[in-house]
């Protein structure tokens, strides 16, 4: 039992997360830092936001993010200036421009052009079975002894 709790403490012991502490003079200024950290994407994660990431990158463009926001700048000019340093792939929610056409359009080409293909078979498959003639007497004929024979 006591090597139990041993375990159980040592458990936790390793599961101790460090948590970054960020003081505001603002309220809205510590709303607008949370926002943003949580719609900005860490570029080491891809899928993670900055808020969620540990890595040491995400560390820096949040201390980035902080200091923006504690110079009095807003929240559209730490994005812009996070987009004009790393690219719209910062951004989880990027804009329609040539170089975001793929990635908004693509999801949609796939849809269609997976439709395309499935009416292509259907198509095809269709026009199988209007070659097949029905079967002639003759065949009917084989196929009635054919189970005759196997019925015994």
């Amino acid at each position: 039992m006591k090597y139990g709790v041993f375990l159980f403490c040592l458990g936790l012991l390793f599961n101790v997360q460090a948590i970054e502490i960020r003081q505001f003079d603002d309220p809205s200024k510590q709303q607008a830092y949370e926002n943003l950290v949580k719609e900005l994407r860490c570029l080491v994660c891809q899928n993670q936001s900055l808020a969620d990431s540990d890595a040491d990158l995400a560390k820096d463009l949040r201390s980035e993010v902080y200091n923006i926001i504690q110079s009095g700048k807003s929240e559209q000019d730490a994005v812009k200036f996070l987009v004009d340093r790393y690219g719209d792939f910062v951004l989880y929610n990027p804009p329609l421009k040539s170089s975001t056409s793929l990635l908004w359009l693509g999801p949609f080409v796939l849809l269609l052009a997976g439709l395309a293909y499935l009416g292509f078979l259907a198509k095809k498959r269709s026009a199988g079975r209007e070659l097949n003639p029905a079967l002639t007497d003759e065949d009917r004929r084989r196929l009635q002894e054919l189970k005759n024979k196997l019925k015994g």
